[in-house]
């Protein structure tokens, strides 16, 4: 799959795809790649329910997409804090990353 390309179980494009350096220590690499398998899918993990909705509006809309995922999937989240991974999609489906929310 290309950067811009939208296979049909994803529901956006990418663009590049980044990580911050907390993010690359805090997960191994076949985690990051099934969290972002998840959040193209449109399952944004564990943000509250206005986040949700903020998430599918900017599906329509073209802006910017959060998901969250605990760091360790035995362990619960809130969807921020220090036990939780972030994938943010920017507006121009330029970019995404994966970051901590400390690195925010």
């Amino acid at each position: 799959m290309t950067a811009h390309t939208v296979e049909p179980s994803v529901k956006f494009a990418t663009g590049r795809i980044v990580a911050t350096p907390g993010a690359l220590t805090a997960c191994p690499t076949r985690y990051l790649t099934e969290c972002l398998k998840l959040h193209l899918q449109g399952d944004w993990g564990c943000i509250a329910p206005e986040d949700r909705e903020a998430n599918d509006e900017a599906l329509r809309e073209g802006s910017r997409i959060l998901s969250a995922y605990p760091i360790d999937p035995s362990q619960e989240s809130a969807g921020h804090g220090s036990h939780t991974l972030w994938i943010i999609t920017e507006a121009d489906r330029s970019v995404t990353t994966f970051l901590l929310p400390d690195e925010y």
